[in-house]
């Protein structure tokens, strides 16, 4: 599956009515106005994700600035969002996808199979003169059952392991 969607798909989706569930995850490190500027505009539908609060459990010195969340907060978290077990899930932010890629890493080890990263984000969303809209969007919770484990994740001594035996990104 491509890891990426072009506009125009979400687009037409909206158009037929049948649109997608739409995550804005708007996050950047030291700026916390990403809430803000979703509030301004966001794509029609698109709810927000908090990235300190949603996509990740506390800070710790030994888990780090951003550990996993724990599975049921996650679940929580995505119920919230709208998203059902047959959901396809369209992620984005306006930081080169910087963001969104972190709820498309946490949904795909959490076994939903179609999330998709918005390509160019919202820049490209509004470049193509699709429509944005303001406000909360609150929709239907969902009923999503996540399982941990379909994707990878190491440890940091199998990182290292990694780094000096093979290829770490």
């Amino acid at each position: 599956m491509n890891v990426l969607i072009e506009v125009d798909e979400p687009a037409a989706r909206l158009d037929a009515g049948s649109p997608r569930v739409v995550l804005d995850v708007r996050w950047a490190l030291g700026d916390p106005r990403g809430h803000d500027r979703y509030l301004a505009g966001h794509v029609p539908g698109a709810v927000y994700v908090d990235l300190e609060t949603e996509l990740a459990g506390p800070p710790s010195p030994q888990e780090g600035r951003h550990p996993l969340p724990t599975i049921e907060n996650l679940q929580a978290a995505a119920r919230r969002w709208g998203v059902r077990d047959d959901s396809s899930v369209v992620a984005y932010d306006d930081v080169g996808g910087t963001s969104a890629a972190r709820v498309w890493w946490l949904l795909r080890w959490a076994g939903v199979a179609d999330v998709r990263l918005l390509d160019g984000g919202l820049g490209a969303w509004r470049a193509n003169g699709y429509p944005v809209e303001g406000g909360t969007v609150r929709p239907a919770a969902g009923d999503v059952t996540l399982r941990p484990g379909a994707m990878p994740v190491i440890d940091a001594d199998e990182a290292a392991d990694l780094a000096r035996s093979g290829t770490l990104l």
